[in-house]
C-alpha cells in the first residue's frame, strides 16, 4: 500500500469545468458560455502579438515593469502596489497560499466564483460559504460568517455568475467589519463593464486590509493569453511577489496586455456595445417569460421555472448551435448563464429561447 499522499484538502477539490466550446454533431456553433468579448482583442493588442514573435527566444521581463506602468497610468494607481499574474486566478491562488492554511477559513458567498473554494482547499484551508440575498452579495451574512479563523473574504463585484453587484458603501462596511486578521479581496474581473467603477481601487488605497484583483480576459479580449493583476497594500504585494514565479507571464502576453490597456478608445467602444446588447438580450428574454436579474457584466443569468426546464432549454439551444452555460455547480440549477455576444448572437439566442418556451422543440 503506497504511503504517498497529497496535502490535506487537495482530494476535496472538484476540478474547475470551463464553458463548453463544441457540440457533438453540430459544426457551426456560437459560443456564449465563457463570457468572452465577441469583438476580440484590440487591433493594437493583435499587432503587439505579431511583433512579439521576433523576440520569442528571449526570456520575458521578471518585474513586469512596463505593464505595471501602463496599468498605473491608465487607472491612476501606484505601480509599486501592482502585481501581475496568469489571469486573476493566479493572484487568488497566491493570496490563499500566502494568507490561509490548515485551521484557517476562507469566506465567500454561495454563488461566488468556484476558484475561491478550489484555491482555499489547495492551500489546506477551510472554504466557508454564506448565503446571498436574492442572488446579491449579503454583507450582513458575510460579517456573521466571520470567525477568529477567517483569513480571507472574497467577493466578486460584479458577481459571476449572477451579474449583480453591491455599492461602495456596502463594500466599505464590509471592509470595516471583518476581523483584524482578515483580508478583503475584491474580485473585479467584470469591473470594466461598469462605467465609472474603479473596482475598489480607492478603498485599497484608503485601508490596509483590502486587495483588488482584475483581469485582461474579459473586456480586453485576451482570455487566450491569461493575464491578470492585483492591487493592494505594499506589504501584501511584497508577500505575493515572493510566491510569484519569475517568468510567470510570457513576453507575448505582457506586450498584448500593455497595448490593450492603452487602447482606451477600443475599451470604451466594447463597453458601450456590451451595455446596449445586454439590454437587448435581457429585454427579449423577459418578453419570452424568462427573467434575469439586473446584470452589470457581460452576461445575463436567465432564470427558468425548474432545473428540468433549464436543462431542456440548454439541450434545445445546443441543437440550434448555441452554447450557453449551466450553473447548477454554482447552486443555481434552474438558471442558464448567457454571454452577451454580438448583436446577431443576442437576437438569435433570445429568439430560440422564445421558440423553446412556445413549445417548438
Amino acid at each position: 500500500m503506497s504511503q504517498i499522499r497529497p496535502q490535506p484538502g487537495i482530494m476535496e477539490i472538484a476540478p474547475y469545468v470551463g464553458g463548453k466550446s463544441r457540440v457533438d454533431g453540430v459544426s457551426n456553433v456560437t459560443k456564449l458560455s465563457s463570457n468572452e468579448n465577441p469583438f476580440g482583442p484590440s487591433p493594437a493588442a493583435q499587432e503587439a502579438v505579431k511583433r512579439s514573435a521576433h523576440e520569442l527566444h528571449r526570456y520575458p521581463s521578471t518585474d513586469h515593469a512596463d505593464l505595471r506602468a501602463a496599468i498605473a497610468e491608465t487607472h491612476g494607481l501606484n505601480a509599486d502596489r501592482i502585481i501581475c499574474g496568469v489571469g486573476s486566478d493566479e493572484i487568488i491562488s497566491f493570496l490563499c497560499q500566502a494568507y490561509a492554511g490548515p485551521g484557517d477559513e476562507v469566506l465567500f458567498t454561495e454563488h461566488g466564483f468556484s476558484m475561491y473554494r478550489i484555491s482555499a482547499l489547495a492551500a489546506g484551508a477551510t472554504p466557508v460559504s454564506v448565503p446571498e440575498r436574492e442572488r446579491v452579495t449579503d454583507v450582513d451574512a458575510l460579517l456573521a460568517g466571520c470567525t477568529d479563523n477567517t483569513r480571507l473574504v472574497f467577493i466578486a463585484n460584479p458577481n459571476n455568475p449572477t451579474g449583480t453587484m453591491i455599492g461602495l458603501a456596502e463594500i466599505e462596511r464590509l471592509a470595516e467589519g471583518i476581523p483584524p486578521q482578515a483580508l478583503l479581496v475584491l474580485d473585479g474581473a467584470y469591473a470594466e463593464y461598469v462605467e465609472g467603477y474603479d473596482g475598489g481601487a480607492k478603498l485599497v488605497e484608503a485601508r490596509d486590509n483590502v486587495v483588488m484583483t482584475r483581469t485582461f480576459s474579459k473586456l480586453y479580449g485576451l482570455g487566450g493569453l491569461r493575464v491578470g493583476w492585483g492591487y493592494g497594500p505594499i506589504d501584501v504585494i511584497d508577500v505575493l511577489n515572493r510566491l510569484r514565479g519569475p517568468f510567470n507571464l510570457s513576453s507575448t502576453a505582457l506586450a498584448a496586455a500593455e497595448a490593450a490597456i492603452r487602447d482606451t478608445a477600443y475599451v470604451e467602444k466594447c463597453r458601450e456595445e456590451n451595455t446596449r446588447l445586454r439590454a437587448i438580450l435581457s429585454e427579449a428574454l423577459a418578453e419570452h417569460g424568462v427573467p434575469c436579474d439586473t446584470s452589470t457584466a457581460n452576461f445575463v443569468l436567465a432564470r427558468f421555472g425548474s432545473q428540468q426546464e433549464a436543462e431542456d432549454c440548454d439541450i434545445f439551444l445546443q441543437k440550434q448551435g448555441l452554447i450557453v452555460r449551466r450553473v447548477a455547480g454554482y447552486n443555481l440549477p434552474n438558471c442558464l448563464r448567457i454571454t452577451v455576444g454580438d448583436e446577431p448572437s443576442c437576437r438569435r439566442v433570445a429568439h430560440c429561447v422564445g421558440l423553446f418556451k412556445a413549445g417548438e422543440r
